[in-house]
């Protein structure tokens, strides 16, 4: 998606504020918004990926205003609402009063706080196992010269607006993973090699960029092309 949230190579955006021993969180409020957006992923109702691009879909402005976890709570009243499980009608309501009436839907699927810490411990991948994926040749091998794709999508995308149209080298074959691009827009997981590819520093930034530095990317096959 060619939008602000795709930053990488932007500059005139100030100086990158570092702060030392940062904690994990700067308000409870923080606390509340990942622990929110851990239990309703529970649900089903959309995957990784989906959630990343309800993120993306903040408007410009609210996007570079908002703080990191602001990001967050965004994307997820944008997808509650999506799927129906809750009304804008009543997030504006309880933001103008905490106590507003809530309107209870009930769901086959409920992270219950018995089994929390087993589900996190457990985690997820997007690696493709066993389904008749996991032995597909891919298109390139470690030491190919590619050029990754210069494509505008409208949707979410992996592909770095700062690396396309560019020259590199693939450094490794990670296997086969869920095409996050298609993923993230309902069409389906469409499996494919994931690759880490080299790219000069002066290939992306030009010759005022370190002769002997490199970016590596990870992209996948729909990204690529033979350079």
């Amino acid at each position: 998606m060619n939008s602000v949230h795709d930053m990488g190579g932007m500059d005139g955006l100030g100086a990158l504020e570092i702060e030392p021993n940062e904690p994990w969180f700067h308000h409870d409020w923080e606390r509340r918004v990942l622990a929110l957006t851990l239990a309703t992923g529970f649900l089903g109702e959309w995957n990784i990926d989906m959630s990343r691009h309800a993120r993306e879909r903040t408007p410009g402005a609210e996007y570079l205003a908002a703080t990191y976890y602001e990001k967050w709570l965004a994307g997820l009243e944008r997808v509650l609402v999506e799927r129906g499980l809750v009304s804008q009608d009543e997030l504006d309501a309880r933001r103008d009063d905490p106590h507003a009436p809530v309107a209870h839907i009930g769901h086959p699927r409920l992270l219950t706080a018995d089994n929390v810490e087993r589900l996190l411990k457990k985690g997820g991948s997007a690696r493709v196992g066993a389904a008749g994926h996991e032995h597909a040749p891919g298109r390139f091998a470690p030491g190919d010269r590619v050029v990754a794709r210069n494509i505008n999508p409208t949707g979410h995308t992996r592909l770095p607006r700062y690396a396309r149209g560019r020259r590199g080298l693939v450094d490794r074959d990670h296997g086969i993973f869920v095409f996050a691009d298609t993923h993230a827009m309902g069409l389906g997981p469409q499996p494919q090699h994931l690759y880490s590819v080299r790219f000069a520093a002066r290939e992306l930034w030009g010759v005022d960029a370190g002769e002997r530095d490199a970016v590596y990317i990870d992209l996948w096959e729909a990204h690529l092309e033979s350079a």
